[in-house]
Protein backbone atom coordinates (compact mmCIF):
# COMPACT_ATOMS: atom_id res chain seq x y z
CA UNK A 1 0.00 0.00 0.00
CA UNK A 2 1.38 3.37 -0.90
CA UNK A 3 2.22 5.56 2.29
CA UNK A 4 1.65 8.95 0.41
CA UNK A 5 -2.34 7.78 1.61
CA UNK A 6 -4.94 10.25 -0.28
CA UNK A 7 -6.73 12.56 1.94
CA UNK A 8 -10.30 13.02 0.26
CA UNK A 9 -11.96 16.36 1.20
CA UNK A 10 -10.97 20.22 0.29
CA UNK A 11 -7.44 21.35 0.70
CA UNK A 12 -6.14 23.73 2.95
CA UNK A 13 -5.45 27.07 1.66
CA UNK A 14 -1.42 26.59 2.75
CA UNK A 15 -1.27 23.80 0.49
CA UNK A 16 -2.97 25.74 -2.48
CA UNK A 17 -0.84 29.06 -1.77
CA UNK A 18 2.35 26.80 -1.79
CA UNK A 19 0.74 24.80 -4.93
CA UNK A 20 0.13 28.47 -6.73
CA UNK A 21 3.56 29.52 -5.83
CA UNK A 22 4.85 26.36 -7.46
CA UNK A 23 2.84 26.92 -10.35
CA UNK A 24 3.37 30.86 -11.51
CA UNK A 25 7.25 30.39 -12.90
CA UNK A 26 5.86 27.50 -14.96
CA UNK A 27 3.23 29.24 -16.37
CA UNK A 28 5.39 31.95 -17.57
CA UNK A 29 7.35 28.91 -19.18
CA UNK A 30 4.60 27.90 -20.56
CA UNK A 31 2.82 30.72 -21.93
CA UNK A 32 6.00 31.77 -23.49
CA UNK A 33 6.00 28.54 -25.24
CA UNK A 34 2.69 28.82 -26.50
CA UNK A 35 1.17 25.79 -24.05
CA UNK A 36 -2.34 27.35 -23.50
CA UNK A 37 -4.67 26.67 -20.62
CA UNK A 38 -6.84 24.23 -22.99
CA UNK A 39 -3.26 22.45 -23.86
CA UNK A 40 -2.71 21.96 -20.24
CA UNK A 41 -6.04 20.90 -18.55
CA UNK A 42 -5.64 17.86 -21.23
CA UNK A 43 -1.87 17.38 -20.10
CA UNK A 44 -3.51 17.70 -16.36
CA UNK A 45 -5.49 15.21 -16.69
CA UNK A 46 -3.71 12.53 -17.85
CA UNK A 47 -1.07 13.22 -15.80
CA UNK A 48 -3.82 13.11 -12.85
CA UNK A 49 -4.80 9.60 -13.87
CA UNK A 50 -1.37 8.56 -14.32
CA UNK A 51 0.25 9.04 -11.10
CA UNK A 52 -3.38 7.60 -9.32
CA UNK A 53 -3.06 4.63 -11.44
CA UNK A 54 0.68 4.31 -10.33
CA UNK A 55 1.07 5.65 -7.02
CA UNK A 56 -2.00 5.58 -5.29
CA UNK A 57 -2.49 1.37 -5.97
CA UNK A 58 -4.81 -0.23 -2.90
CA UNK A 59 -3.07 -3.29 -1.98
CA UNK A 60 -4.34 -6.67 -2.93
CA UNK A 61 -7.42 -5.14 -4.86
CA UNK A 62 -7.47 -4.20 -8.25
CA UNK A 63 -7.75 -0.14 -8.93
CA UNK A 64 -10.73 1.09 -10.80
CA UNK A 65 -12.30 3.40 -13.20
CA UNK A 66 -14.56 4.85 -10.10
CA UNK A 67 -12.00 5.09 -7.25
CA UNK A 68 -9.23 6.86 -9.86
CA UNK A 69 -12.06 9.54 -10.92
CA UNK A 70 -13.32 9.91 -6.81
CA UNK A 71 -9.15 10.77 -6.43
CA UNK A 72 -8.57 12.61 -8.81
CA UNK A 73 -11.83 14.16 -9.79
CA UNK A 74 -11.68 13.36 -13.64
CA UNK A 75 -14.64 11.63 -15.02
CA UNK A 76 -15.12 8.03 -15.10
CA UNK A 77 -14.94 8.35 -19.20
CA UNK A 78 -11.84 10.10 -19.24
CA UNK A 79 -10.60 7.95 -16.66
CA UNK A 80 -10.71 5.18 -18.88
CA UNK A 81 -9.37 6.77 -22.36
CA UNK A 82 -6.28 8.38 -20.39
CA UNK A 83 -5.83 5.00 -18.51
CA UNK A 84 -5.26 3.39 -22.20
CA UNK A 85 -3.17 6.58 -23.40
CA UNK A 86 -0.70 6.82 -20.76
CA UNK A 87 3.08 7.82 -21.97
CA UNK A 88 6.17 6.40 -20.82
CA UNK A 89 8.80 8.81 -20.25
CA UNK A 90 10.62 9.58 -23.08
CA UNK A 91 14.52 8.65 -22.74
CA UNK A 92 16.74 11.64 -22.75
CA UNK A 93 18.53 12.40 -26.13
CA UNK A 94 21.90 10.32 -26.87
CA UNK A 95 23.11 13.70 -26.92
CA UNK A 96 22.71 14.92 -24.03
CA UNK A 97 23.71 11.66 -22.70
CA UNK A 98 26.72 10.86 -24.13
CA UNK A 99 27.62 14.84 -22.86
CA UNK A 100 26.55 13.90 -19.98
CA UNK A 101 29.17 11.39 -19.40
CA UNK A 102 32.04 13.13 -21.50
CA UNK A 103 32.00 16.28 -19.27
CA UNK A 104 31.72 13.96 -16.28
CA UNK A 105 35.00 12.18 -16.65
CA UNK A 106 36.38 15.53 -18.31
CA UNK A 107 35.88 17.39 -14.85
CA UNK A 108 36.28 14.33 -12.94
CA UNK A 109 39.10 12.06 -13.71
CA UNK A 110 42.72 11.60 -14.66
CA UNK A 111 44.37 12.05 -16.96
CA UNK A 112 41.78 15.25 -17.80
CA UNK A 113 42.31 17.15 -15.29
CA UNK A 114 45.17 19.00 -13.31
CA UNK A 115 46.69 18.78 -9.94
CA UNK A 116 43.69 21.28 -8.51
CA UNK A 117 40.94 19.06 -10.19
CA UNK A 118 40.16 21.91 -12.63
CA UNK A 119 39.21 20.39 -16.28
CA UNK A 120 42.51 20.94 -18.30
CA UNK A 121 42.50 21.85 -22.32
CA UNK A 122 42.70 18.87 -24.75
CA UNK A 123 44.73 18.45 -27.75
CA UNK A 124 41.88 17.79 -30.80
CA UNK A 125 43.39 14.42 -31.61
CA UNK A 126 44.62 11.56 -30.13
CA UNK A 127 47.79 11.37 -32.59
CA UNK A 128 49.11 15.14 -31.17
CA UNK A 129 48.11 14.51 -27.62
CA UNK A 130 47.79 10.79 -26.82
CA UNK A 131 45.60 10.22 -23.74
CA UNK A 132 45.11 14.20 -23.41
CA UNK A 133 42.78 14.44 -26.20
CA UNK A 134 39.68 15.34 -26.78
CA UNK A 135 39.74 12.20 -29.20
CA UNK A 136 40.81 10.02 -26.75
CA UNK A 137 38.15 11.48 -24.05
CA UNK A 138 35.45 11.31 -26.75
CA UNK A 139 36.92 7.23 -27.04
CA UNK A 140 36.80 6.49 -23.86
CA UNK A 141 33.10 6.58 -23.52
CA UNK A 142 31.73 5.66 -27.04
CA UNK A 143 33.84 4.75 -30.08
CA UNK A 144 30.81 4.73 -32.45
CA UNK A 145 30.85 8.62 -32.94
CA UNK A 146 33.67 10.70 -34.10
CA UNK A 147 35.23 12.84 -32.04
CA UNK A 148 34.80 15.27 -34.50
CA UNK A 149 31.27 15.46 -34.74
CA UNK A 150 30.75 16.33 -30.74
CA UNK A 151 33.55 19.13 -31.20
CA UNK A 152 31.58 20.67 -33.94
CA UNK A 153 27.95 20.44 -32.06
CA UNK A 154 29.94 21.48 -28.49
CA UNK A 155 31.45 24.85 -30.46
CA UNK A 156 27.83 25.13 -31.91
CA UNK A 157 25.96 25.21 -28.24
CA UNK A 158 29.03 26.65 -26.84
CA UNK A 159 29.96 24.29 -24.36
CA UNK A 160 33.92 24.41 -25.79
CA UNK A 161 35.85 26.88 -27.30
CA UNK A 162 39.48 26.66 -29.00
CA UNK A 163 42.22 28.25 -27.48
CA UNK A 164 45.46 30.12 -29.30
CA UNK A 165 47.00 26.30 -29.26
CA UNK A 166 44.48 24.59 -31.09
CA UNK A 167 43.01 22.93 -27.93
CA UNK A 168 39.95 22.10 -26.76
CA UNK A 169 38.52 23.84 -23.87
CA UNK A 170 35.74 23.85 -21.57
CA UNK A 171 33.66 26.66 -21.51
CA UNK A 172 31.55 25.49 -18.15
CA UNK A 173 32.56 22.82 -15.72
CA UNK A 174 28.88 21.46 -16.23
CA UNK A 175 26.72 20.33 -19.07
CA UNK A 176 24.46 23.52 -19.30
CA UNK A 177 24.98 24.33 -23.07
CA UNK A 178 23.92 28.20 -23.58
CA UNK A 179 22.45 27.36 -26.79
CA UNK A 180 20.58 24.26 -27.90
CA UNK A 181 17.03 24.27 -26.65
CA UNK A 182 16.23 20.55 -26.69
CA UNK A 183 19.22 20.38 -24.42
CA UNK A 184 17.83 22.74 -21.79
CA UNK A 185 14.50 21.42 -22.10
CA UNK A 186 15.87 17.85 -21.21
CA UNK A 187 17.50 19.22 -18.57
CA UNK A 188 14.88 21.55 -17.29
CA UNK A 189 12.80 18.39 -17.03
CA UNK A 190 14.93 16.36 -14.92
CA UNK A 191 16.09 18.54 -12.56
CA UNK A 192 13.05 20.53 -11.42
CA UNK A 193 11.43 16.93 -11.60
CA UNK A 194 13.95 15.73 -9.08
CA UNK A 195 13.90 18.50 -6.84
CA UNK A 196 9.80 19.02 -6.76
CA UNK A 197 10.45 15.06 -5.89
CA UNK A 198 12.65 15.36 -3.08
CA UNK A 199 10.38 18.14 -1.53
CA UNK A 200 7.00 16.31 -2.08
CA UNK A 201 8.81 13.36 -0.10
CA UNK A 202 9.54 15.57 2.60
CA UNK A 203 6.36 17.51 2.56
CA UNK A 204 4.98 14.17 3.29
CA UNK A 205 6.99 13.09 6.18
CA UNK A 206 8.55 9.86 4.59
CA UNK A 207 11.57 8.37 5.92
CA UNK A 208 14.74 9.05 5.29
CA UNK A 209 14.12 12.56 4.45
CA UNK A 210 15.91 14.31 1.35
CA UNK A 211 18.93 17.08 1.90
CA UNK A 212 17.04 20.53 0.50
CA UNK A 213 18.38 23.13 2.18
CA UNK A 214 18.82 27.11 1.20
CA UNK A 215 19.42 30.62 2.41
CA UNK A 216 17.62 33.30 1.28
CA UNK A 217 17.71 36.93 2.28
CA UNK A 218 15.62 39.92 0.64
CA UNK A 219 17.44 43.61 2.05
CA UNK A 220 20.44 43.22 -0.22
CA UNK A 221 21.76 45.71 -2.98
CA UNK A 222 22.59 44.47 -6.35
CA UNK A 223 26.55 44.92 -5.30
CA UNK A 224 26.24 42.23 -2.65
CA UNK A 225 23.94 40.06 -4.79
CA UNK A 226 26.85 40.09 -7.19
CA UNK A 227 29.14 39.45 -4.77
CA UNK A 228 27.09 36.32 -3.12
CA UNK A 229 26.78 35.31 -7.41
CA UNK A 230 30.35 34.63 -7.72
CA UNK A 231 30.64 32.91 -4.41
CA UNK A 232 27.97 30.71 -4.64
CA UNK A 233 29.23 29.55 -8.54
CA UNK A 234 32.58 29.04 -7.26
CA UNK A 235 31.30 27.05 -3.95
CA UNK A 236 28.64 25.31 -5.88
CA UNK A 237 31.11 23.71 -8.65
CA UNK A 238 33.34 22.98 -6.42
CA UNK A 239 30.90 20.60 -4.73
CA UNK A 240 29.76 19.77 -7.91
CA UNK A 241 32.69 18.46 -8.93
CA UNK A 242 33.78 16.93 -5.48
CA UNK A 243 30.60 14.85 -5.68
CA UNK A 244 30.86 13.74 -9.18
CA UNK A 245 34.68 12.43 -9.42
CA UNK A 246 33.36 10.15 -5.98
CA UNK A 247 30.62 9.36 -8.18
CA UNK A 248 32.81 7.65 -11.27
CA UNK A 249 34.94 5.98 -8.33
CA UNK A 250 31.93 4.52 -7.11
CA UNK A 251 30.32 4.03 -9.89
CA UNK A 252 33.28 1.78 -11.48
CA UNK A 253 33.62 -0.17 -8.26
CA UNK A 254 29.77 -1.03 -8.26
CA UNK A 255 29.25 -1.94 -12.48
CA UNK A 256 29.42 -5.40 -12.02
CA UNK A 257 26.83 -5.45 -8.94
CA UNK A 258 23.25 -7.01 -9.37
CA UNK A 259 21.99 -4.25 -7.61
CA UNK A 260 23.37 -1.12 -9.09
CA UNK A 261 19.98 0.42 -10.36
CA UNK A 262 19.83 3.54 -8.28
CA UNK A 263 20.17 7.06 -9.48
CA UNK A 264 21.00 10.01 -7.94
CA UNK A 265 21.10 14.29 -8.55
CA UNK A 266 22.85 16.49 -6.96
CA UNK A 267 22.45 19.85 -8.29
CA UNK A 268 22.42 24.03 -6.93
CA UNK A 269 20.41 26.77 -7.94
CA UNK A 270 20.90 30.53 -7.61
CA UNK A 271 17.96 32.77 -8.30
CA UNK A 272 17.66 36.70 -7.54
CA UNK A 273 15.11 39.40 -8.56
CA UNK A 274 13.87 42.46 -7.52
CA UNK A 275 11.14 42.46 -4.40
CA UNK A 276 9.96 46.26 -5.09
CA UNK A 277 6.59 46.20 -6.33
CA UNK A 278 6.86 42.42 -7.09
CA UNK A 279 3.18 41.91 -6.99
CA UNK A 280 2.78 44.67 -9.35
CA UNK A 281 5.00 44.93 -11.99
CA UNK A 282 7.41 42.86 -12.68
CA UNK A 283 11.27 43.69 -12.35
CA UNK A 284 13.43 44.49 -15.40
CA UNK A 285 15.73 41.68 -16.51
CA UNK A 286 18.58 44.20 -15.31
CA UNK A 287 17.43 44.74 -12.07
CA UNK A 288 18.30 41.86 -9.71
CA UNK A 289 17.42 41.85 -5.73
CA UNK A 290 16.88 38.48 -4.13
CA UNK A 291 19.40 35.35 -3.79
CA UNK A 292 18.53 31.98 -2.93
CA UNK A 293 20.95 29.40 -3.28
CA UNK A 294 20.20 25.51 -2.80
CA UNK A 295 21.66 22.07 -2.10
Amino acid sequence: MNDEAPRLGAPSNIVIQAVRGVLRPLVRFMLSQGLTYTILIDLLKSIYVEVALKEFKLEKKRQTDSRISLLTGVHRKDVKRLSEMIETDAPPPENVTLGAQLVAKWIGQAPYINAGGHPIPLTRTAKVGGEKSFESLVASVSKDIRSRAILDEWMRLGIVHMDDNDCVCLNAEAFVPKQGFDEKAYYFQHNLHDHIAASVHNMLELEPPYVERSVHYDTLTKSSVAELVSLGEALGMQALQTVNRHALVLEKKDAARPDANQRINFGIYFYYDNQQDKNTEPPDNDTPTLPKSNE
